[in-house]
């Protein structure tokens, strides 16, 4: 792969990190502790049964987007390394060891797997 498609997809992880921990960063409200709740009255939880439930519901929701996105994070993490560490074999599938398509890589720059091979390991989990 040329250097400047590298450069190309270097940006595009980091930009995608950091798009992640931003989000990260939103959800993490949801668990922590009202800020406002030393000044007033209010706290985190409610005392109506019908509150209760909405606002364990969000969190539950808060934490299920944060558990997704901190995966998806550590596959952008993993490929900064493989491009960093072996920049000769960022873009090449890890099965059959042929190039990934740039469309594919624009898309989804973390992908490890080519189009033909993804699609095969998806076949197989379905069978």
């Amino acid at each position: 792969m040329p250097k400047k498609q590298l450069q190309y997809f270097e940006k595009r992880l980091l930009d995608e990190r950091k798009r992640v921990l931003k989000e990260l960063g939103h959800h993490g409200e949801a668990f922590g502790p009202n800020a406002d709740a030393e000044n007033d009255d209010s706290s985190a939880y409610s005392f109506h049964m019908a509150d209760q439930g909405t606002d364990a519901m969000e969190r539950e929701k808060a934490f299920l987007f944060a558990s997704k996105e901190g995966r998806f994070l550590w596959h952008l993490d993993q490929a900064l390394r493989r491009l960093y560490k072996a920049p000769a074999t960022f873009g090449k599938c890890h099965q059959c060891g042929e190039d990934i398509a740039f469309e594919r890589l624009d898309a989804l720059p973390n992908a490890r797997y080519c189009i033909a091979c993804k699609q095969r390991e998806e076949d197989a989990k379905k069978s």
